[in-house]
């Protein structure tokens, strides 16, 4: 036969200390108040960070703790509880001593038939701060989107209003995305009536394999040169044509650009296609960086010299890891290059990666009025003898001469011939004061005959009164 089990009160089962970490475990806040509201007892649970406020909320009305706002709210949740039914909970701001108002969501249960009621709060700060957390979140959503129809207003512009003829496609498939109205008109078709062919379709047949060198060249990573081509129905006449890859939204698209021969604008761009493929060619290394000195484009010279494979490799990277002293040689180089606008046949050094350092001269120039500023460097290597003859040029006669050095001469190289320079100015001054007595000169130097002589020999200067 079973046992029947009676259960036994609530009350029986616990202690103090029990009741202490089931309260604490229900509520972030339990607050035990009387029936006239005052606050009894204060239970701070383990999320609720120590401090003083909370006991100094003992022996006082609850309403008069509350923020103005939330003190109309504390009436009707009292009233509810004594009633003895459940009541809806209340968000309040409670005010604490040291830590301002503390948002709370509570609820409130009357304890037995005693006159107390327990008021148990759900701290809402976390809450609080996720909410501005997603306003904030949404206010950067809405900037950015802004930014980006902008942008991309921009584009639509510029892509309509250009006057060379532009053409978006699929850099896998070559199909044509988007064409603008100058692309149209030169191939006397509406912009949508473009869409869905390829590129190569646009051009007569003999011009579509110099088209096709150009994208292949392209999709290598390679910087090719523009091409002339005709363009579909056009029997006369060639178009200039350049390419760019570019991503988007994870996918490699081309814009093709074109435009027609013979005007101010091809004559300029031939003009700059045969200067870059000279400077390409040429022996001596050439690079242009932008004003942080950061490399913007470099020839196969300059490549070969810092014995790196291509132009790839030495882009965006700084010139001084290649070039110059640490420290030193660049600072001074382009001081002197901002405040004069160029430099020729400035001594230092060029290393590389993989060999030895080699002594280089280097001539550069400032180009900073344009829209995009940069500065251009040739850069040679040279033998030893021929850089000391470069390095070490006449004796300096001014002050201005020995500015010009520093930099390109050693510092005790530069103490002695600005001693030599003095010295020989006093022997000169002496000369002229004396009327060139050698006698009376070595005595207001203070040498001896002999002394003066064999100075005056190792300056230059005639050993007798040429007179």
């Amino acid at each position: 036969m079973k046992t029947a089990l009676r259960a036994q009160p609530l009350r029986s089962l616990m202690n103090a200390e029990v009741a202490s970490r089931v309260l604490t475990s229900a509520a972030d806040l339990a607050l035990i108040l009387d029936r006239e509201g005052v606050i009894l007892e204060v239970w701070p649970g383990e999320l609720i960070e120590p401090h003083p406020g909370w006991p100094a909320l003992v022996g006082r009305r609850w309403r008069e703790t509350l923020a103005p706002d939330s003190q109309d709210k504390v009436e009707p949740l009292l009233k509810e509880a004594s009633g003895g039914r459940p009541g809806r909970p209340r968000e309040l701001n409670q005010r604490v001593e040291g830590l301002g108002e503390v948002p709370f969501r509570f609820s409130a249960v009357q304890l037995d038939d005693q006159p107390r009621v327990m008021a148990l709060g759900r701290d809402l700060r976390p809450l609080a701060d996720l909410q501005q957390r997603m306003v904030s979140s949404q206010q950067a959503m809405d900037r950015e989107y802004v930014r980006l129809r902008q942008i991309d207003t921009r584009y639509r512009v510029l892509f309509q209003v250009s006057s060379e003829g532009a053409v978006v496609a699929d850099a896998a498939s070559g199909k044509v995305l988007e064409a603008n109205p100058a692309a149209a008109s030169m191939l006397g078709e509406a912009p949508k009536g473009l869409q869905g062919k390829t590129l190569l379709e646009l051009f007569e047949p003999k011009s579509r394999p110099a088209v096709q060198a150009l994208l292949t060249a392209l999709e290598a990573g390679a910087r090719p040169a523009d091409v002339r081509a005709q363009l579909r129905g056009q029997k006369e006449g060639e178009v200039t044509v350049a390419a760019t890859l570019f991503r988007q939204t994870g996918s490699a698209l081309t814009l093709l650009r074109f435009w027609p021969g013979g005007d101010a604008a091809t004559a300029g761009a031939a003009r700059g296609s045969r200067m870059l493929a000279t400077l390409d060619v040429m022996p001596e290394g050439f690079v242009v960086t932008d004003e942080d000195q950061r490399i913007l484009c470099a020839n196969a010279a300059f490549c070969e010299l810092v014995q790196q494979a291509n132009e790839n490799q030495v882009i965006g990277q700084p010139l001084d890891r290649w070039l110059g002293r640490p420290g030193v040689d660049l600072p001074i180089l382009l001081a002197t290059l901002r405040e004069h606008r160029s430099v020729r046949n400035f001594a230092t050094i060029i290393r590389s990666d993989f060999g030895p350092s080699q002594e280089g001269l280097v001539t550069a120039v400032a180009a900073l009025d344009g829209m995009t500023p940069c500065l251009g460097f040739t850069i040679r290597a040279v033998s030893s003898r021929l850089w000391a003859a470069q390095s070490k040029p006449a004796s300096p006669r001014s002050v201005e001469q020995l500015r010009e050095l520093v930099g390109r001469v050693p510092l005790k190289d530069l103490v002695r011939e600005s001693a030599d320079l003095i010295e020989k100015l006093c022997i000169e001054a002496a000369l002229d004061v004396s009327g060139n007595n050698r006698a009376s000169a070595a005595q207001l130097l203070g040498l001896s005959r002999q002394g003066l002589y064999s100075k005056l020999r190792r300056h230059g200067l005639p050993e007798f009164d040429p007179t």
